[in-house]
């Protein structure tokens, strides 16, 4: 499942997973958390050693994988990622930077951000990211809204805390959607993370 891009003005991440469905997922996801990145998937390492593997920024790996190349992943440790399924397993990579993918969207978005974050904070080491991506789309009250709902204020809460009617909380919120397209609180903090809007620590 060799999806190369031929676009390469964009930073470049490579996902190796035999498993489909885990792949597509987090191929979603790291696309809203790094939009300038272009992601090829791979459904074996010898599909990925097909491919031009320097150029690549990360490399998210499965344990299979891993342990069946360690050899390769250990000289490009600052570069891997292994996706695990045990949080024990962090106790046994600890040359590598894991990402624990069994737990929920919400826990997986933070720590895909806090990865993020690490590496890549205020984007260093990354290209600047396209000027439409950088605009400014919203209000400064629907900014409040934003980061307090990201935060894990209901709308209620958030009425309370900035003095306002919840119809209006319910109406900013409804026009951030909109405005930004995004369905679902995670892309909200996804979002509101990488503008800068709100803290990762504060999620």
């Amino acid at each position: 499942m060799n999806q190369m891009s031929t676009n390469h003005q964009r930073p470049r991440i490579a996902i190796v997973d035999s498993n489909t469905l885990s792949m597509m997922g987090l191929k979603q996801l790291l696309l809203n958390v790094m939009p300038i990145m272009t992601i090829d998937t791979f459904a074996s390492y010898d599909e990925f050693e097909t491919s031009n593997k320097d150029e690549y920024f990360h490399y998210f790996v499965s344990m299979d994988v891993l342990l069946a190349h360690r050899p390769f992943f250990l000289e490009q440790r600052r570069k891997t990622i292994v996706l695990t399924l045990s949080r024990q397993d962090d106790t046994q990579l600890s040359d590598f930077h894991c990402l624990f993918i069994n737990q929920s969207e919400q826990e997986l978005v933070r720590s895909l951000l806090q990865l993020e974050q690490h590496a890549h904070g205020g984007g260093k080491n990354l290209p600047p990211m396209p000027r439409v991506l950088q605009q400014r789309v919203l209000s400064d009250r629907e900014i409040e809204v934003m980061a307090l709902i990201v935060q894990g204020l209901i709308n209620k809460e958030v009425a309370d805390k900035l003095n306002i009617s919840l119809s209006t909380v319910i109406t900013h919120r409804k026009n951030i959607m909109d405005k930004l397209g995004i369905k679902s609180v995670s892309a909200l903090t996804i979002y509101a993370v990488m503008h800068g809007y709100v803290d990762i620590n504060k999620i």
